[in-house]
Formats: C-alpha cells, structure tokens, sequence
C-alpha cells in the first residue's frame, strides 16, 4: 500500500510540475504573439525625432522574423537577436526621412564582429552626409563600441566612465598538456604549414607560422581602425598608438584631455540635452526618440515596387556542415537549395551571397560551391563578406563573379585537415577498459578510437587530405583567374585581413552588402530591384518544435554558462566532426 501511495504522489507531483512548465511555456508564446503583432503596427515617425541606437542584442547577418525564435526558455521572454540587415535598411531609410533629426547612440556594449561593425560604422558616415546629428554615450567605451562612437558629432563619457585603447591581441587556448595527462593522443593529417586549427591539440604554444600570421591580420586590422578613429576625431595615427602603448587613457578625464570624447556626463544630463534638440521644452517632457524596433515599421519612401526585378540576398551563416542545418549553421542542402531556386527563378537576376561562416566540412562546402558554379553561369552572383569568410567559408565564395569584404574581415585559411583522437591508453590505463574487434576486412575497424593509425591508414588519410586540397586551390584558381601554383603560395592555411586579401586578389573589393547589392545590380543592368532574402523562413510552430526539443538544452546552457558556453560548442564541434574539414583554427572576439 505505502509504494502505491508513493506512485500516486509522485505521478500527482509530475502531473503538477508538467502543468505549470506548460503554462509556463504558453504564457512565453503568448507574451512574444503579442509583441510581433504590437511590432507590426505601422510606427508615426513625428518631427524632430532621433533614432535610438544601441547594440545590446547579438547582431547576426538577419535575424529571424519568427515569433518564436526569440523566446527564452530561461525567462520565459521575448530577447534574440537583431539583424545586420535591419540595422542598415533602417540607417538608410532614417537618412532621407525628413522627420529623423539625428542619431543616439548608447554603446556601453557592441555585441557584433569588426567586420558588422565596419558596416554600421560606414552607414552611419553615410547618414553624416545629410548634415545629421549623431551623439553617443556610454558608461564604458570598449575599443570596439568607440571605433563606433568615434563617427560621432559629439562623444560624451559617463564622469565615473571608463574608455578601452590599448591595441588588439589573441590569446589561444591549448589542450595538449591535458590530452597528455590522459594519455589521448592526436592524429593530425592535414596540408598547410599555417593550418593551424589542430595545434591546440598537438603543441603547447603557437607555431613560428601560427604566430606570423596572427600577428599580421592583428596589426592589419588594428592599423585600419586606428586610421578611421584618427581622421573622424582629427588626431594622429602616432597619437593614437602612443596612448594605446602606454594606457595613457586610465581615467575619463584623460579621453578628455586627449580630445577622445567631447564632454564627461551623466544619461540625465544627455536626455536633457536631446529634449532641447527635439523641441521638448517642459520639465516632464522626454526626448523624442524612436528605437530601432519600433523605427522598423515607419513607412519607407523607396521601397522598390513588387513588379521590379528580383535581386536574392542568400545567407550562409555559421559553420558549414552536411544536409539541413538551422539558422546559426550553414547547411549545404539548405543553402545549395536556395542559390538553385535563385538559378532557376526568371525573376531573379542576380545573386548576392552573404558569406559569414569560418568553414566546416570540405564536402559540404564543395557541394555549396556546386550550386553557386551553376547559378554564376546564368545570373551574376556577386559575394558580401561578413566578419569571416574563411576555409570552407572561402571555399564557396570562390564561383562569384566578384567578392567584397571590409578591412577587417578575416578570410584565407586555404587549407584542410583531418583529425582523429587515439584513446586507447586512456581507455587501458586510465579505465581499464579494453576492446577485442572481429573484422570481415583487413581495414574494417579504420578510425577507432581504441588503437593509433597504422602507417598505411595515415597514407590513405593524407591522400584524402591532398586530393581535397587540390580540388580546393583549384576551384580557387579557377574562380579568381588565377595560377592553381599561386593559390598554393597564398594558400597553406594562412588566414588574411581583408586588407592583405584585396592586394593578394582574394578579394576584389572593400565594401559591404550594400556595395555587394549595387555590384549585383550593375553587372545585372538593373536600375530598380527588390530584395528576396533566402533560404526562406521556417514554419513558426515546426521552430517551436525544435526550441522545445533538442536545441531547449543548448539554449539553457547559453544561459547558465555565459560567455563560456563557447568553450561546450567548440567540444561539441570537435564530437560532431565528420571526415576532411575545411575551417578556421579559432574563433575571434574582438573588445
């Protein structure tokens, strides 16, 4: 009787705790339904307005349109991400809108690579053009967040404030000493002396070649920004470098005294500021300022018209792996897919392919390669660059016509590597497990992580790796009219700035996707076109589906972990490696 009664509580206790989760769960949805259908009202934009900017939310290529997606099972709430692609229509449409008076800026945090922020940075001199204000604040500028700012009219610094210069580094992790200490060994085949996306596991330290190169695209990049800070706030390149040396700036009053900020003040004193620029004279008055999200729906005078010819924007975002991927992965059947549908749709002229992937699988990245060969045959398809456009990310780049990247994006890492880890001594020695294998063939067990390859197994992976690497610097070759002999030169697994990759003729040109679209338009003889974003949303409650299955963990340990939860997706990437990569040696954050 006492266990029936202890089933009966506890399924009662599950019943109960089920309950509330699910209620939980519909008022989360609910909350979000009604958020996107209050975000789709048409927005009264009234004079003497400024946009409201500020860069709190993971800034991705585009953002999803779907209600769901921004639905946090940690809080139950509306958050996500914003879309590079919003924020630039928006600055362009802002720019020409009579009742937009100006730009405020709130850059405590900048969440986006250098490369999204070069393109914000740039739409934002264009805004400038018009005679526009922009103001900006923040309680602590990062280097990032004031290489934003510095655009600015006017750059104010909270009195108590803090404000970041003192040059880029990289700073690498390695795991050799711990793979040592449980007796894993790493077995690396691999074609470039800088592929260096294995050293974490075989070296302690960066290689002479590793080392070279990092330094080269850091210095690049830092020069290029420090170059724009100097000429938007009428300084030195010398000044500039001499304080970041030094740390010269430790106090607010020292961006003061060095001419990086206008004045040290407090929000209210900015709010109060802002009133008297929008008119608002009496003491309860606020600011009239818009955000973003709600800017987003003000009508657009230039909207091109639905009869137009079609240019498709096609998004491949994240690492490149095999078949159907979501939105933060570059799936070679979703996105091979969407560049045919673009191929085969009359309507669609041209092809912008917006590239922001560090690479993945070689045969993925091949078979996207595939479909943007074809679709280049036809219609022109013209590459934008992202924050990087590496390995396989350059690999399905090289069919375009033309490719555009900012200053500081990082691309190259020509290069390809297979990885397998020898756990057999941790397994026997550590463990004590043991394995004993019946094989129909002399090879059938060819990869186990419970014994080391043998001498020919290497062979035959090397022979892999170089039949790949080969096929790569060949498509490469081809793509850019070049010798498949000078691709190897530049190639090896070196990663570029994007300014090293315009004078090695990776890249055509500097710009972004507004430059990448006008290219497109060009070399299509369109004077007026409409956007067409591919590959096409999803089915919202399919997406729902999904939070609440197997993404529903991963999204809890983004918010228990933080920051660190990149170090469970780089072991989660390392698992779930199949065959030869093409990819990066390391993700990059710039402060």
């Amino acid at each position: 009787m006492r266990q029936f009664f202890k089933f009966v509580f506890a399924s009662m206790l599950g019943f109960v705790v089920g309950f509330f989760l699910l209620m939980m769960i519909l008022v989360g949805v609910a909350s979000v339904l009604i958020n996107s259908l209050d975000d789709e009202k048409i927005t009264e934009v009234k004079s003497s307005t400024f946009l409201l900017l500020d860069f709190k939310k993971p800034i991705v290529d585009r953002a999803s349109k779907n209600p769901f997606e921004n639905l946090s099972f940690a809080s139950f709430g509306g958050e996500g991400s914003i879309g590079l692609n919003t924020i630039l229509d928006n600055l362009r449409k802002a720019k020409s809108d009579k009742n937009i008076k100006g730009i405020y800026m709130e850059l405590t945090t900048v969440n986006a690579g250098m490369a999204s922020v070069e393109e914000i940075r740039n739409a934002l001199l264009d805004f400038k053009k018009t005679g526009k204000t922009i103001i900006s604040y923040s309680e602590g500028y990062t280097q990032k967040s004031y290489y934003l700012a510095s655009v600015s009219n006017k750059i104010y610094l909270n009195p108590q404030g803090s404000l970041d210069l003192k040059g880029l580094g990289a700073e690498i992790m390695f795991y050799k000493g711990l793979l040592d200490k449980i007796e894993v060994e790493t077995q690396v085949i691999r074609h470039g002396r800088y592929k260096s996306a294995v050293e974490p596991f075989i070296l302690d330290k960066m290689s002479n070649d590793n080392r070279v190169q990092t330094r080269a695209f850091l210095q690049h990049i830092w020069d290029h920004m420090v170059e724009q800070m100097a000429s938007s706030r009428n300084l030195t390149v010398a000044e500039l470098n001499q304080w970041a040396n030094n740390i010269s700036i430790r106090e607010p009053e020292d961006a003061l005294k060095y001419k990086l900020v206008d004045r040290l003040v407090y929000k209210d004193e900015v709010l109060d500021e802002l009133k008297k620029l929008t008119n608002k004279t009496k003491a309860k008055d606020k600011p009239q300022l818009i955000a973003l999200g709600k800017y987003e729906n003000a009508p657009d005078q230039i909207k091109k018209s639905i009869k137009d010819a079609q240019i498709a924007v096609i998004y491949a975002s994240g690492q490149i792996e095999e078949g159907e991927a979501g939105s933060d992965k570059i799936g070679s059947e979703t996105v091979s897919k969407a560049i045919r549908d673009a191929r085969l749709n009359e309507k669609v002229k041209a092809i912008v392919l917006r590239v922001n992937s560090p690479g993945g699988s070689a045969l993925a990245s091949e078979v996207i390669w595939r479909e943007a060969a074809l679709a280049n045959k036809v219609k022109p398809v013209v590459v934008s660059m992202g924050d990087v456009a590496a390995s396989g990310g350059y690999y399905i780049s090289a069919a375009s016509r033309k490719i555009y990247a900012s200053p500081t994006t990082i691309t190259g890492s020509i290069g390809v590597f297979g990885l397998i880890f020898n756990a057999q001594k941790l397994f026997n020695n550590k463990l004590g497990i043991t394995f004993d294998t019946v094989k129909t063939n002399r090879m059938s067990d060819f990869g186990s992580m419970a014994r080391p390859l043998t001498a020919e197994e290497k062979q035959i992976m090397q022979q892999g790796v170089e039949k790949v690497y080969d096929t790569f610097t060949k498509r490469v070759a081809d793509g850019r009219n070049m010798k498949q002999a000078d691709v190897d030169s530049i190639g090896q697994g070196r990663v570029w700035s994007g300014v090293e990759a315009k004078k090695i003729g990776l890249i055509d040109a500097y710009g972004g996707l507004y430059e990448a679209l006008a290219e497109a338009a060009k070399l299509a003889k369109l004077s007026k076109y409409r956007l067409v974003e591919l590959p096409e949303a999803k089915d919202p409650f399919k997406e729902l589906l999904s939070e609440l299955g197997d993404e529903a963990e991963t999204k809890y340990l983004d918010y228990k972990l933080g920051s660190e939860a990149r170090y469970f997706h780089k072991a989660q990437e390392l698992i779930n490696m199949q065959g030869i990569q093409a990819r990066m040696p390391y993700s990059i954050d710039f402060y």
